[in-house]
């Protein structure tokens, strides 16, 4: 319980040593408190936490404090069995010699082999180079991070330290894609128990072997990844929903029977043990799925085409000595050569610290090119959601005074009604934002650009803070988002649904990918894994630095001037061409659907084939059946998205044509 609010209740739940767990629930439900009852940090008021008394517990600290120490140093520190032995041996070694401290200094080298004291250099090496730390940066003092590089520095810590139990709360939220990427092959060999909270779902199905899910004050345990979570969560509704109503059948029926007869002597005593089943009845609840939120993006202002154009730019940031007042530039990304069509949904892939958040603010005009012309079209207008959005925001001010300051003359109830709808209800949409969640502020953010209705979007790290249930519904949101999309995201979920195209920013360059997120997958774990190739699977001679983003084919003057017939076939010639990279990624996209649309029918088929078998409704069945019909229910929607999908694409591609 925490304060006057009680959090789980009579739970009772067994894990097993191995297990990879994901503890899911609704923000306040109760995830952070369970993990510092496991930590020892609270105690609960009834019943215990049990696991053996000898297991090592390892997490993450959530504080950093601003030490000199290096960060390769710190980061080793995780291992404390360690770091108590070197301690113990620089001791010993100091003490004048005899025959007893040469044992115990024996002793401790011996102990020292045990903890691949040896190897711990490269350990951690390794660590912090998949974490996204240069080796420079590894020599680097910790105070000399930001907050988030520290949290990795925690996280490194935490990985460093020998564990039986890890506990992870949110390990991924200051990582970016290539961070997390690594860290689920690091988890998938884990040998302890593992118990990770996360509302990243592809890394949850990537990592997790178990689910608890926390809802209504209770714990269950699911088994599977979370997409099989969903799929079992799903048939244990409809079951619900089938038990509450034959319930509510039968309680109809015995209050008919008591209401017409209890006042009739010869039917008293029928009417009395009716009345005594009925009271007995214990009272079913329907399986409560948590209230969606959804909201969608605003029809766009008319856009104008291109909506920008770049001709050799330098992005970065010009920086003034306080002394001389000179100003150096800081190239981050150069020689950018990018337009940006009506209709484009890009995601930007790179590590940390590559250029992607100095592309976006270039392109967003938050940073003036340090050389080249950006041109941006006329009635352009940029919805931007900066990583640090939130904290932009008044927290001393309102959800309301928020929207009334970017409308001034609207009508107070509209505004209301608005913020409403991004679940601000009530007296929260007239409260200080201060005590709100992180998520909550986040989505009080998107809020206020859904309202100025935006052509184009530039998301930078947009579901930080979300919860899952937001995160789905920002995914759903952009994905009919009729605008144009650039968006930088450590949720694959997200960029699966929401974006057709990928460019990397790399070693200062922007460079196209020609492949989808598990190509980028494969070629990231194999160029830092140190198993392959650092080329990108990019498409052939197109892989260059120096790329327009591919534009529409514009249509001809009314009045073109003559021009000569080997002019006039170049010209054909990189029409063809331009028009052969718009089509390609339509094309494969399309081949993918036919091959994901195939898998989908055939699983379809088997389970309707199953479902049409008489003895499958046999009571001995009951829980193959539960599952069929939850199988049945998600290969009919999946199906239904994917054709509509394939359909949408077939049109834009004979559209080209």
């Amino acid at each position: 319980m925490r304060g006057i609010k009680p959090l789980l209740e009579q739970v009772d739940v067994t894990l097993n040593p191995g297990d990879k767990i994901g503890l899911i629930g609704a923000n306040g439900a109760g995830k952070s408190s369970l993990f510092a009852m496991m930590r020892g940090e609270l105690h609960p008021d009834q019943g215990e936490i049990d696991f053996p008394a000898k297991w090592r517990v390892a997490y993450v600290a959530q504080e950093t404090p601003p030490l000199d120490r290096a960060a390769l140093d710190y980061a080793i520190d995780g291992d404390v069995t360690l770091r108590k032995l070197e301690a113990e041996l620089a001791r010993l070694e100091s003490e004048p010699e005899s025959s007893e401290n040469g044992i115990a200094i024996g002793e401790i080298y011996s102990a020292l082999a045990d903890a691949d004291a040896y190897t711990v250099q490269s350990r951690g090496e390794q660590l912090l180079l998949g974490l996204g730390f240069s080796i420079d940066q590894m020599q680097q003092p910790v105070a000399s991070f930001s907050g988030g590089w520290r949290m990795r520095l925690n996280l490194a810590q935490a990985l460093m330290c020998p564990s039986d139990l890890l506990l992870l709360d949110e390990p991924t939220n200051h990582l970016d894609l290539d961070a997390i990427i690594w860290l689920e092959d690091w988890l998938k060999r884990y040998a302890g128990t593992l118990l990770i909270i996360s509302h990243d779902r592809d890394f949850l199905d990537e990592v997790v072997n178990v689910v608890v899910h926390i809802d209504e004050r209770k714990l269950k345990r699911y088994s599977g990844n979370y997409s099989s979570f969903e799929r079992q969560r799903a048939a244990q509704m409809i079951l619900a929903a089938g038990a509450l109503e034959k319930q509510q059948r039968k309680r109809a029926h015995l209050e008919s029977f008591v209401n017409r007869f209890k006042a009739q002597a010869s039917k008293a005593r029928q009417a009395q043990s009716r009345m005594k089943a009925l009271a007995k009845m214990e009272e079913l609840a329907p399986l409560r799925a948590a209230a969606e939120f959804s909201f969608e993006f605003r029809e766009p202002l008319s856009a104008p085409n291109p909506l920008l154009v770049m001709e050799d730019v330098d992005a970065g940031y010009k920086i003034e000595d306080e002394k001389t007042g000179e100003i150096t530039h800081k190239t981050i990304v150069n020689n950018i050569k990018f337009s940006l069509q009506i209709g484009q949904r890009i995601g930007l892939l790179g590590v940390n610290g590559a250029g992607k958040s100095t592309l976006i603010k270039t392109i967003a005009g938050e940073l003036s090119p340090l050389t080249g012309d950006a041109t941006m079209g006329k009635g352009l207008n940029i919805g931007y959601f900066a990583q640090h959005q939130v904290e932009m925001l008044r927290h001393d001010e309102s959800p309301l005074w928020h929207l009334a300051k970017i409308a001034p003359t609207v009508r107070e109830q509209e505004l209301r009604n608005f913020l409403g709808g991004f679940n601000f209800p009530g007296t929260m949409v007239t409260s200080s934002i201060a005590p709100f969640s992180g998520g909550e502020k986040a989505r009080l953010a998107l809020a206020l650009i859904v309202w100025q209705r935006p052509n184009l979007l530039l998301l930078d790290e947009p579901t930080n803070h979300l919860d899952l249930e937001t995160r789905e519904a920002l995914t759903e949101a952009l994905a009919q988002f009729e605008g144009t999309l650039v968006v930088v995201s450590h949720d694959r979920h997200l960029l699966r649904a929401t974006t057709d195209q990928f460019i990397i920013v790399a070693d200062g360059k922007l460079q196209p990918f020609d492949g989808d997120l598990d190509d980028y997958k494969d070629w990231l774990l194999q160029t830092k894994m140190g198993k392959g190739t650092d080329v990108l699977p990019a498409a052939g001679k197109a892989n260059k630095t120096d790329f327009p983003v591919a534009s529409p084919v514009a249509p001809p003057p009314a009045a073109a001037p003559a021009v000569n017939t080997k002019e006039q076939k170049r010209k054909e010639a990189e029409d063809r061409q331009r028009l052969a990279t718009l089509r390609k990624p339509l094309e494969q996209k399309i081949k993918r659907l036919d091959d994901q649309i195939a898998k989908r029918s055939a699983q379809k088929a088997d389970v309707d084939a199953a479902l049409g078998e008489s003895s499958i409704y046999d009571a001995a069945n009951k829980a193959k059946l539960k599952q069929l019909l939850a199988d049945q229910s998600f290969f009919t929607k999946d199906l239904g998205q994917l054709e509509a999908e394939w359909l949408e694409l077939q049109e834009q591609l004979e559209a080209l044509a």
